[in-house]
Parts: C-alpha cells; sequence; structure tokens
C-alpha cells in the first residue's frame, strides 16, 4: 500500500513538474519575436532607382520587422558627408529616407573596404552611418533574417 502511494506521489509531482514546463514553453512561444530584414544596396548615383528602393523597402519593412542596411560598392557615394541627395519620383529623396531610416533607429553601415577603395574614411561618413560589423548582421534581429 505504502509503495502505491510513493508511486501515486510521484506520478503527480512528475505531471505537474511537465505542466509548469509546458506553461513557460508556451508564455515564451506567445511573446513577439520579429523577423529580420538584411538590406543591402550595391549602387549609389549611378543608379538611383536600385539606392531609392532599397531605402524606401526599408522605411516600409520597419513597421514590423527589424531593418539593418548594408552599403558597399558604388552605394558608398550616398553615405558620406558631402552626398548629394537623390530624386527620381515616385520615391523621396535619398537624404530623407536616409534621416528617417536613422531617426527610427534603423542601422545603416557602410562597407570598410568599399569606403577604402573609393578613397574615403570612416571621417567621410555622415552623421549616423555606421561601419560594417559582421557581428550586427547576426545580432539585430531575434527572428528569422531575410535578404
Amino acid at each position: 500500500m505504502k509503495s502505491f502511494f510513493a508511486a501515486l506521489i510521484i506520478l503527480i509531482t512528475s505531471l505537474t513538474i511537465v505542466s509548469c514546463t509546458q506553461q513557460n514553453e508556451s508564455k515564451e512561444m506567445q511573446e513577439e519575436v520579429k523577423d529580420g530584414v538584411f538590406i543591402h544596396i550595391s549602387h549609389g548615383t549611378d543608379d538611383p532607382h536600385r539606392m531609392l528602393m532599397g531605402l524606401t523597402m526599408a522605411e516600409r519593412m520597419r513597421a514590423d520587422k527589424e531593418v539593418i542596411i548594408y552599403i558597399d560598392i558604388t552605394g558608398i557615394d550616398m553615405v558620406l558627408k558631402d552626398s548629394p541627395d537623390l530624386s527620381l519620383e515616385p520615391f523621396t529623396s535619398s537624404k530623407t529616407l536616409i534621416q528617417n531610416l536613422l531617426n527610427e533607429g534603423i542601422t545603416i553601415m557602410a562597407c570598410p573596404t568599399c569606403l577604402m577603395a573609393a578613397g574615403k574614411t570612416p571621417e567621410d561618413l555622415a552623421d549616423g552611418i555606421s561601419l560594417a560589423d559582421k557581428d550586427k548582421f547576426f545580432n539585430f534581429t531575434k527572428g528569422r533574417i531575410f535578404t
């Protein structure tokens, strides 16, 4: 009889532990985890459409996604202190888009090697633009990363 009660107590304890564990896992799954969008822009003044489309996509995605922007190749010419303000209908201008994204906390990174290839230094980058950091590529979101 004693072994029956001991087995019953062990069973009840085990079921309670399993139930608590499942409730904790359910609560963790309920936390909203946003997916991330990695936007790679390789064109600047040489192709305004591509530059402005990438920035516009970032602006639209930020509403419900984590966003990070990586700029390289000739796109570098758009993230410098002396960059021109690109315009192309129907897009918002490049300087306005970049400033809006920075104001929203979106990280915009420039490739350091491409910056050097353009004969520029980190000091030539516009305010708010950072050098690319490989760790930020994967740590900007807890969800999946889309590119």
